[in-house]
């Protein structure tokens, strides 16, 4: 099913595929499952799961809020693609949901830079196996930590492969870009290890904006590169930042693009640091996605973790009936509501962008 929205009077306009994370991140039984099949739907919120084995996929699939609706997966994340058994795994996936998910997301290997030959072999194969399969897309995930170039060049090398393109990791790829630009700065020093809490960190604030600052202009050439293959393009959309020691998991990204980092002392007036992109980053990051792809050809997928608030359950308190403390349904609601201002954020940009093209 395509996906469109309105535009300017009734015409309804191509959207490319707008997806977000579903899945359980809090503890809690179905209840939770149940309430973010009905939040994505009231939000038009595509699914991307995550599944490390075939069963696994089939239970989470009868929570799809649009059974009609193509979702993606992205799988475990120690897959080694060149290993005969992570071939396998992926070949299983693809024929075991074949019609219901249009892309199988996998973490890209440090072997990229060490075995290219070897690695770019074993894509070829995952090709001609998804294609004898009818199968999904295989995107490729920045999240390893490599060369960003050495990246981009993989892709171009498999440019010919039919089923197999790129996932752009903006949290991912941000992140690398500040340390890299930090470290020219500070030799020897990783941003990332650095808090807010530190002493002496405040002599350190314009060298840290200078190497955040580096991230967008880094995340828009890749996706110029990457698009300029003409290839289906996947992208995993959140925000974050070096000092941030807000995730529930120990990371410094897969924020809110509405979120910030509190300071204790002032900066420039202020007591927060701006994140890497923010609302107008995600729209430069979005706007170049489609001038580059037709929509069809542009998936974006927000993958935000469980923040730290709550909002009650008000049309929904049903679900939770078997539930004597609903402290941790709170909290899914509001990680839920998170992605739905998020999905806003995206949908406003492409509203606009198609705007500009038809007042062109």
């Amino acid at each position: 099913m395509k996906r469109t929205m309105p535009g300017k009077g009734k015409k309804a306009v191509p959207c490319p595929r707008i997806l977000a994370l579903f899945q359980k991140r809090i503890d809690g039984d179905d209840a939770l499952l149940q309430l973010a099949r009905l939040r994505f739907s009231q939000a038009g919120l595509g699914t991307e799961f995550y599944a490390e084995t075939p069963e696994e996929l089939d239970y989470l699939l009868q929570f799809k809020p649009h059974p009609e609706t193509p979702a993606a997966v992205h799988l475990k994340r120690g897959l080694d693609v060149l290993d005969t058994g992570g071939r396998t795994n992926i070949s299983d996936f693809a024929a075991r949901a074949r019609g219901r998910i249009f892309g199988l997301v996998v973490h890209d290997q440090m072997e990229i830079s060490t075995q290219f030959d070897a690695y770019t072999k074993a894509l070829g194969e995952l090709d001609l196996l998804l294609q004898a399969e009818n199968g999904p897309h295989l995107f490729i995930e920045y999240a390893a930590g490599l060369d960003t170039e050495a990246f981009v060049d993989l892709f171009r090398k498999v440019r010919g492969l039919e089923n197999v393109s790129a996932c752009i990791d903006t949290g991912h790829v941000g992140i690398w870009k500040a340390r890299e630009v930090f470290s020219q700065i500070h030799p020897g020093s990783d941003v990332c290890n650095i808090r807010t809490s530190d002493p002496g960190v405040s002599d350190l604030m314009e060298d840290i904006v200078c190497a955040v600052e580096a991230a967008l202009p880094e995340t828009l050439r890749v996706v110029r590169e990457l698009a300029a293959l003409g290839k289906p393009l996947h992208l995993h959309l959140h925000d974050g930042h070096p000092l941030s020691a807000a995730n529930p998991f120990g990371v410094s990204d897969h924020m809110s693009f509405l979120d910030a980092v509190p300071l204790p002392f002032e900066f420039r007036g202020k007591e927060s640091l701006d994140l890497m992109y923010g609302p107008s980053g995600l729209s430069s990051i979005v706007s170049t996605s489609l001038g580059n792809l037709t929509p069809d050809k542009v998936s974006f997928s927000l993958e935000i973790h469980p923040g730290r608030g709550r909002i009650p359950i008000d049309n929904a308190p049903h679900l939770f009936d078997h539930w004597s403390d609903r402290t941790n349904a709170e909290r899914m609601n509001f990680w839920l509501a998170v992605l739905a201002q998020n999905e806003k954020l995206i949908e406003q940009t492409c509203r606009q962008f198609h705007g500009h093209q038809e007042s062109r």
